[in-house]
Order: C-alpha cells, then sequence, then structure tokens
C-alpha cells in the first residue's frame, strides 16, 4: 500500500484529489493538510510514502515545506502539484528535492500514474513544463535579490523592507535596482509581475 499525504489549502481540491487516489486498491491518503506549515508534523505522524504538495499555501509554500519534509522525513518522495505551471516552480522544486512536478489540470490517471512512479523511485515532470524550463533557463536572480523582491511585493518602502530583512536601505536599493535589470523590467512592480510570472518568487 502507498501511503499519500496530500497538502493543498484548497479543500475542494484536496478532497477530489483524496477521493480519487482512495478508489486505488494500492493507494491509501494517511494525511491531509491545508497549510505549509503543518506538512512536517503531519508528515512524523503519519509517515507517508509519498507527499504531494500545492505550491501556494498558507504558511511555508510548497516549495519550502518539501525541503522541510526532505530534512525530517528522507523516505518520503515528494511530487509537487500546482495551477501555476511556471519554469521557475520546476527548478525551484527540484532544488528542494522534488522527485515529481505536476500541473492539477493533467488528467486524473497522470496524477495517479505520477504516485506510482515516485514511490517506485522515479522521476515524474510535466513534460511541456520541462521543455519550458529548459528554454527559458534558471533564474538570474541571486537568493537575495529574490528575498528583497518577494519582500517589498506587497509595496512597502525601501526603509520597509529594510526593517524586515534587516538590511541597510542602501543595500536593499542595490538589490532592487539588480532585480530589475536582470527582469527587464523598468519599475519595482513589473519586476515583481515578471519574477512572478516566471515562478521565481
Amino acid at each position: 500500500m502507498i501511503r499519500v499525504l496530500l497538502a493543498d489549502d484548497q479543500a475542494l481540491v484536496r478532497g477530489a484529489f483524496a477521493a480519487m487516489l482512495g478508489l486505488e486498491p494500492d493507494i491509501e491518503v494517511v494525511a491531509e493538510v491545508s497549510s505549509g506549515d503543518d506538512v512536517v508534523p503531519a508528515a512524523l505522524r503519519s509517515t507517508p510514502d509519498v507527499a504531494l504538495l500545492d505550491v501556494q499555501m498558507p504558511g511555508r509554500d510548497g516549495l519550502t515545506a518539501a525541503a522541510d519534509l526532505r530534512a525530517a522525513l528522507p523516505s518520503c518522495r515528494v511530487i509537487v502539484c500546482t495551477t501555476f505551471g511556471r519554469p521557475g516552480y520546476l527548478a525551484r522544486a527540484m532544488a528542494a528535492g522534488a522527485v515529481g512536478f505536476v500541473v492539477k489540470d493533467a488528467p486524473p490517471e497522470h496524477l495517479v500514474d505520477a504516485v506510482r512512479r515516485v514511490h517506485r523511485g522515479l522521476r515524474v515532470v510535466d513534460p511541456a513544463l520541462a521543455a519550458e524550463s529548459l528554454a527559458t533557463g534558471r533564474s538570474p536572480l541571486t537568493e537575495r535579490e529574490r528575498e528583497v523582491l518577494s519582500s517589498a511585493r506587497d509595496g512597502g518602502t525601501v526603509a520597509d523592507v529594510a526593517r524586515a530583512l534587516h538590511l541597510s536601505e542602501g543595500t536593499v536599493r542595490n538589490h532592487l535596482s539588480a532585480a530589475i535589470g536582470k527582469t527587464g523590467a523598468r519599475t519595482r512592480a513589473e519586476a515583481v509581475r515578471v519574477a512572478e510570472d516566471s515562478g521565481w518568487l
């Protein structure tokens, strides 16, 4: 029996996945959570073989939760499942230790097959997204630039971002300027939009 943990903040989606996987004779859903913060505690209680994680959740996002889960329970294989098939998400998911990446609008049988394949030790990546990711390349942003741009996405001032990240205002301006240049944007807001659309944030 393949033991599965589901993490998705949308109850309807989570319930549909649980119902679909529950129909399979060799798969058992052993935990369901709605927040990235709940992934590791639930996994330590239920010891799943496979975790299916959404990217955008309250608390820790699915990519951070994937890295946390790999550290806490290395035997659990992670599949990232998202509505947003962005190339940057794929690269970040693989860097976080995920072995599968599927989009939610894939046919149900693809998701079931992905669970079985990663359980057998294989990698599963949506082929269209893999091709797009190769064409797009890696994120040009450094980790600090990504952090500063992410902190600035809510429209806070340079001083707000500096306080939140414990940096000087000059350092924040330098990182924002670099991020704007690397994304080909003209403004901070445009740089955030480009980075989000590419899955770099």
